[in-house]
């Protein structure tokens, strides 16, 4: 069929079991998941890992774009054991019992000694149909993702730490801690921070080439108490979702506490709930005693609705402590090699950007590894998209949570950051609809290769110019406030009145209305937004809305199907 990725056809079995066509650095779900994608094409594909599976990750909140992108990898390349991902049903029925349910993001902001304000309480529950975001217990699902790879063909070593690599003109080689040789056709490492291509090739930015500034510590505990009984409101300020169905950010000066249930539902068997806290090594600097039980309960006694949601609670693993955890690279693509999502660079966990972002990264990076295969050639120009789109997800990222870390101070700078956080969320699903419904109508995947040709790779509505102006007043005002040439405040005013004034905010879903505490779009809303679209709209939005085939014929449009239904 034509559009399709060039078929690749597998030549003889190498004479050894240590020559394969793609090397896989890292077999957490970015590894894995393309590990099982190439070999479900009948690449062979080599997962080398330094540790062993079942273990701990960071990362286990998803969004309605994560679920959809999975979707469309496992439709797209044929590989189902991908769907159970995108619903808490299909996790909780295929995978284990262990994951929670996520039916929001909650923001709760607090000052030092004092009680929340309710008027200062955020809640986003963007609509969906079929897909219920999750918050993953990670153990369970990189295993699960393992061992998919696993089953469709991969050969995989686990406990083997990586002591070289080798970059040449026509091959690519690793070398392990024992001495043992591994040969290839092309690298992807997908290991994290200790990359070995990022530390071969010196690739890491100097830190003061990003903009935000954290440090963090984690752990998963026993005992904390939902959000919702901690709070001291009356039911008048409660959200249309109970707080501790959803994904809490409990905000302050310049940091954030999460806390992420894994134990929210009846069905669940896991006890545990993912707990950190996040802040600015500047204003916060690490003690010398390294202690981080210790640094967080004094940081949750300092606010007493956080005091009393962890005074009960106890760790089940150890902490993990790290400095600034930010870090990016120079270049994520060469000749054979791809460094790919958090091997390339890392921001902050705020928002649940990370496990999108991979997905994102799998979708572009896959066809072009077939194509590369089928064709012998691997010139980095081919690979170019995947550097601009890494490129692009970490500056926005880094400008969106730097943004989001100045406003914490005041409510009001907060409220509009947020607001135009919002303001993406929407589109960016839209817009994914409107393409992989042509792709799924045709088969045609030059459809999917046309959804990357965009003006702004990485921005959260990458083909908005109106949106790239939003985002670029956002940095200009908070980066003001930042340099002290701005109260906080008076930025919020602001801003608050250009996200009012934009025409690329949607309209009927309360994110243009500053007194809109809670945005829980309701299907009557959502056709008020949709008719808005179609005839009132920005031109460059219009076609969210449209469900027009390639062949002219209409489509069931997914936005439709959206209208009808409830969160």
């Amino acid at each position: 069929m034509p559009g399709q990725p060039s078929a690749y056809h597998p030549g003889p079995r190498p004479t050894t079991p240590r020559r394969h066509d793609v090397i896989i650095l890292g077999s957490g779900i970015a590894g894995s998941t393309l590990g099982a994608i190439l070999a479900k094409q009948g690449v062979s594909v080599l997962l080398l890992d330094g540790g062993v599976h079942p273990r701990f990750a960071v990362g286990e909140s998803t969004t309605h774009y994560t679920l959809k992108l999975f979707r469309l990898l496992a439709r797209r390349y044929g590989v189902p054991e991908l769907e159970p991902l995108t619903s808490y049903v299909g996790y909780r029925d295929q995978i284990a019992p262990t994951s929670g349910t996520k039916r929001h993001f909650g923001f709760i902001r607090h000052e030092e000694g004092q009680e929340p304000d309710p008027a200062e309480f955020l809640q986003f529950s963007p609509p969906s149909k079929g897909l219920q975001t999750s918050h993953l217990f990670r153990q369970d699902s990189d295993a699960y993702l393992l061992h998919t790879a696993i089953r469709h063909g991969c050969d995989v070593r686990q406990g083997i730490p990586v002591e070289n690599v080798e970059l040449e003109e026509d091959y690519v080689a690793v070398i392990d801690k024992n001495g043992d040789r591994y040969e290839g056709r092309y690298l992807v490492d997908a290991s994290g921070f200790r990359s070995p291509v990022a530390d071969h090739l010196a690739l890491r930015k100097p830190p003061k080439d990003l903009k935000h500034h954290s440090r963090s510590m984690f752990t998963h505990m026993v005992g904390v108490r939902p959000t919702d009984e901690c709070l001291r409101v009356g039911p008048e300020d409660a959200p249309p979702i109970p707080w501790v169905e959803g994904t809490m950010h409990h905000l302050f000066e310049r940091g954030w506490f999460w806390s992420i249930p894994f134990n929210n539902t009846p069905d669940s068997r896991n006890p545990l709930i993912s707990v950190g806290l996040t802040l600015d090594e500047r204003l916060y600097p690490k003690p010398d005693d390294n202690n981080p039980e210790a640094e967080f309960r004094e940081f949750a006694a300092r606010f007493p609705a956080v005091e009393r949601l962890f005074k009960e609670a106890r760790t089940v693993r150890p902490w993990v402590s790290a400095g600034r955890i930010q870090y990016a690279s120079s270049q994520t693509v060469g000749h054979r090699w791809c460094l790919m999502s958090h091997a390339g660079g890392f921001i902050d966990p705020l928002y649940s950007r990370g496990l999108a972002n991979t997905a994102e990264l799998i979708n572009s990076l896959v066809w072009r590894i077939l194509d590369a295969l089928a064709e012998d050639d691997f010139d980095e120009e081919r690979f170019r998209y995947v550097e601009e789109l890494q490129q692009g997800l970490i500056r926005y990222n880094d400008e969106l949570v730097n943004c989001s870390f100045i406003s914490f101070t005041d409510h009001a700078l907060w409220n509009a950051v947020y607001r135009i956080w919002c303001a993406a969320e929407v589109p960016i699903n839209l817009r994914f609809d409107r393409f992989t419904e042509r792709f799924l109508e045709s088969g045609d995947d030059r459809v999917l290769r046309e959804m990357e040709k965009t003006a702004y790779p990485g921005l959260p509505v990458p083909g908005s110019h109106g949106y790239k102006a939003l985002f670029d007043e956002m940095v200009r005002l908070c980066e003001a406030v930042d340099r002290g040439e701005r109260a906080a405040a008076d930025a919020g005013k602001d801003l608050m009145t250009t996200v009012q004034n934009s025409p690329v905010v949607l309209e009927h879903l309360g994110i243009r209305d500053p007194n809109r505490r809670f945005v829980y779009p309701k299907p009557e809303d959502l056709r008020r937004m949709a008719h808005w679209l179609r005839h009132e709209g920005p031109r460059e939005l219009s076609y969210l809305t449209t469900g027009v085939g390639v062949h002219g014929r209409p489509l069931p449009s997914a936005l439709d199907e959206e209208l009808a239904v409830p969160h």
